[in-house]
């Protein structure tokens, strides 16, 4: 295995656990500022694959973490996001599975902008779906058990809050 491919695998880990810990986390904004930390290591894991529709995607996805917190709901900014992936898509593509990152990417930026609570996660679990096909694809382990873990993590956050929403429904019929 060269040095690249090694590092690429811990950067992969090292996203597996700022991963775990957001979609763990019932709270929406510590769920992003996680979610960041991943995406730097996932950046650089995708890089080191040479996976670069994926890294280049990856680094916009730090940007419009940002972005949909700061500007939650706003249709143009999204819309500017999806375009830039596009265009940024279109710019590094080399092969098929490149649509993966780019269908991860589009999920994301509607989740984050348009979404909160169980959507949210429903859709970014199926932005892990996409990125995990990828990881498989570039042989990234890593990655791959990262991606994994969202999804896992993903639905019992889900369950918990569902479960929190039914709690409360109860509580407010009494």
């Amino acid at each position: 295995m060269t040095l690249s491919a090694v590092l690429g695998q811990i950067c992969g880990l090292i996203a597996l656990g700022f991963c775990i810990a957001g979609f763990a986390n019932k709270n929406d904004d510590r769920l992003m500022v996680l979610l960041i930390s991943a995406n730097v290591a996932f950046a650089l894991m995708f890089a080191f694959f040479a996976s670069w529709t994926a890294a280049a995607l990856t680094v916009l996805v730090i940007l419009r973490i940002a972005l949909a917190r700061k500007f939650q709901g706003s249709w143009r900014i999204m819309a500017v996001i999806l375009a830039i992936n596009l265009l940024v898509a279109a710019v590094t593509w080399r092969e098929a599975t490149d649509i993966f990152p780019l269908t991860a990417a589009v999920l994301g930026t509607v989740g984050m902008f348009m979404l909160r609570g169980i959507p949210l996660r429903v859709v970014l679990g199926l932005a892990a779906l996409a990125w995990m096909l990828n990881n498989i694809v570039i042989g990234s382990v890593g990655g791959t058990l990262a991606e994994a873990m969202v999804l896992v993590t993903n639905v019992i956050t889900i369950v918990r809050l569902h479960r929190l929403k039914t709690k409360y429904r109860r509580m407010n019929d009494r």
